[in-house]
């Protein structure tokens, strides 16, 4: 029984010695002899398995999808000596764009759901060429028979200017400005407007109408002698009245209609003030030599009659039409100030004065010719066929006539106030029974809703005057 227990821990006592030192057993596996590798390539068999089931393609991929950390640069120099070259500045490579463009089909359809071309051939519409603005056509230049001469202050400039706008079409009516800056009736030595008048329309003897636009510069002293006369001043307002009649006696000698258009309104109040006060003289003086005044001041004014920058064009939109400076016209304010004497000058050119007739001759006296058989047959045939023809026609129908309008009393009955009385029906005692309406007037404006005719010089008469 001993020799048994000490083989059993003999072999026991070998195998840790043999386990410890790390060599393998001399033993068969699976009939294969196995010989331990020499020297120190020995791998075990688990590392020897990992090595033999490893992926080298997915380990080449994920090996080559590894961020690359490039080496750290030095800064740019900052700073370089005269004689040491700069280098060039590196070029920045374009960015691609993170979702490139799908390719576009050539000649083929695309049916949404594939995700490519399924090869159905596409007619493609052509595009709509683009639209180009139409030029105005060329108006031919010819010589104006109507030509306009306006005079005045900056202001009457920008008349002009509206007025040019307003006629661009019409090649036979030519506009001149003959305007000046910071010119008046005040001041003479900028401009003599008189003298300045007499001499264009010398020069000019075709010009048809005349207009005149000035104030807006003439609030200032007048000198007569050694004397200064202020502003607006009973003094003054004669000798200004004497100068705006010298320049209308100058159209008025060379028979030229003239048209003054007074001054808007401006956005200082104490020279508003002063303006609607020159104007003043300007119509009294103008209506007096029988020639035409315009009045634009409520074009340019709200409904408190104050001055406003902005307001109603001619298309009734709201536009600007005034300046910053409170004293000019915008665009939109000069074809606007245009229309007032527009309108003066249309009524002109359409009423214009017709040539006198010759006077005719007093008849002479024919005496009486003999008429003979047959010439009497015949104006007795013609007349017989007259009075058919005029028997035939249709004869017209009789215009209906203007109904009478029932006649109100001056008072109606008297009804004492302390009486209670109560009719039938519920009626008013002094109720008189309601008019017949011959003429619908209650039935339309009651029933239906429709305004009444306007009458003329009522205040709901809109119609333009005629012109």
């Amino acid at each position: 029984m001993t020799l048994p227990a000490s083989r059993a821990a003999w072999c026991f006592l070998s195998g840790l010695v043999l386990l410890f030192a790390g060599a393998a057993p001399a033993c068969a596996q699976w009939g294969d002899s196995y010989d331990a590798p020499r020297g120190g390539d020995y791998q075990s068999p688990r590392r020897r398995a990992r090595d033999y089931y490893r992926d080298d393609d997915g380990y080449a991929a994920r090996q080559a999808n590894r961020r690359y950390t490039p080496p750290p640069q030095e800064a740019p120099r900052q700073f370089y000596w005269p004689w040491e070259d700069r280098p060039a500045p590196a070029q920045v490579a374009p960015v691609p764009s993170a979702r490139p463009a799908p390719p576009r089909s050539r000649g083929y359809a695309d049916d949404g759901r594939s995700g490519h071309d399924d090869g159905r051939a596409v007619r493609r519409r052509p595009r709509p060429a683009p639209v180009v603005a139409q030029p105005k056509p060329a108006v031919p230049k010819v010589e104006p028979t109507t030509r306009i001469a306006v005079f005045g202050d900056t202001l009457a400039g920008h008349l002009g200017s509206g007025l040019s706008n307003v006629f661009e079409d019409n090649p036979e009516i030519g506009v001149l400005d003959r305007s000046k800056a910071d010119s008046g009736l005040v001041r003479r030595d900028v401009v003599d407007w008189p003298k300045a008048a007499e001499e264009f329309l010398k020069a000019n003897p075709k010009t048809t109408y005349a207009l005149v636009m000035l104030g807006s510069n003439d609030r200032q002293p007048i000198r007569e002698g050694d004397q200064t006369l202020d502003p607006l001043s009973d003094r003054w307002r004669t000798l200004y009245a004497e100068r705006v009649d010298a320049l209308i006696k100058v159209f008025t000698d060379a028979k030229i209609p003239l048209i003054w258009v007074g001054a808007p309104p401006m956005r200082s109040e104490a020279l508003t003030k002063d303006i609607a006060a020159i104007n003043d003289i300007f119509r009294e003086r103008v209506a007096k030599a029988g020639q035409t005044y315009v009045d634009i001041w409520p074009g340019f004014v709200d409904d408190r009659n104050r001055y406003t920058a902005t307001g109603p064009d001619l298309e009734g939109q709201e536009a600007k039409l005034r300046t910053a400076d409170g004293v000019h016209f915008t665009k939109a304010g000069a074809r606007k100030m245009a229309h007032f004497a527009d309108v003066e000058l249309k009524r002109m050119m359409g009423t214009g004065t017709p040539p006198a007739q010759p006077a005719l001759a007093a008849p002479v006296a024919v005496a009486p010719q003999p008429i003979v058989e047959g010439e009497a047959t015949k104006l007795d045939d013609a007349a017989a066929i007259d009075r058919q023809i005029t028997a035939m026609l249709p004869s017209l129908p009789e215009p209906p006539g203007i109904p009478a309008l029932p006649v109100k009393p001056l008072a109606g009955p008297v009804v004492p106030l302390g009486r209670a009385e109560v009719t039938p029906g519920g009626t008013l005692i002094s109720g008189r029974p309601r008019d017949a309406d011959p003429t619908g007037t209650v039935e339309r404006a009651l029933v239906r809703g429709a305004a009444p005719l306007a009458q003329p010089g009522r205040a709901d008469d809109f119609k333009w005057p005629p012109g």
